[in-house]
C-alpha cells in the first residue's frame, strides 16, 4: 500500500510541475522577395513547451507572369526553438521543418519536397493577442523554376 502511495504522490508532483503547453494561431500576409516581390498570404497553428514548440504553416505566394516568378503554395510542419517567456513584450525564435510545395506559373508546375528555416519575433500586444514577425528561407527540391524563395510577413497572433 505505501509503495503505491509513493508512486501515486510522484505522478501527481511530475504531472504538476510539468510546465503548461500553449498554443497559438497566426494569419499572416507579406511577400515573397525572389525572384520578385509578389503578396503571400497564409496561416499558422503551433504548440509551444517552454523552449521548444511545433508548427503547422500554410502559405501561398501570387504569380507575377511578367516577372516570370512562379506561384508558390506551401505546406510545413517545423521545430521552434524560442525565449521561454517574453522579454519586454518580445519572445523570440529560430525555425526549421520541412513539407511539401505546389510551384506554378508560365504552363510548368511542380510538386514535390522542400524545408524551410527562418527567425521572427512574436510582440506582445494586449493579453493573448501579439505581432508576429518572421523571415524564412524555403528550399524546394525536384525541379522548381527557382529552387530557393524568401519570404517575409507580419500577421495577427493569437495564443490560447
Amino acid at each position: 500500500m505505501r509503495a503505491v502511495f509513493v508512486t501515486v504522490s510522484v505522478l501527481a508532483m511530475m504531472l504538476y510541475a510539468a510546465p503548461p503547453a500553449d498554443a497559438d494561431v497566426t494569419a499572416f500576409v507579406g511577400a515573397n522577395a525572389i525572384p520578385s516581390n509578389r503578396p503571400v498570404w497564409g496561416f499558422a497553428a503551433g504548440l509551444s513547451l517552454l523552449v521548444i514548440g511545433f508548427e503547422f504553416e500554410f502559405s501561398d505566394t501570387a504569380a507575377d507572369e511578367m516577372a516570370g516568378a512562379p506561384g508558390l503554395r506551401t505546406g510545413m510542419f517545423n521545430l521552434l526553438l524560442q525565449t521561454p517567456f517574453g522579454v519586454s513584450g518580445l519572445q523570440f525564435y529560430g525555425t526549421v521543418g520541412g513539407g511539401i510545395y505546389q510551384e506554378g506559373g508560365g504552363g510548368l508546375e511542380e510538386i514535390n519536397a522542400g524545408s524551410n528555416a527562418g527567425v521572427g519575433v512574436k510582440i506582445a500586444v494586449a493579453g493573448p493577442l501579439r505581432i508576429r514577425l518572421d523571415y524564412r528561407v524555403f528550399t524546394l527540391r525536384g525541379s522548381p523554376q527557382v529552387a530557393r524563395h524568401q519570404r517575409l510577413y507580419a500577421g495577427l497572433n493569437l495564443g490560447f
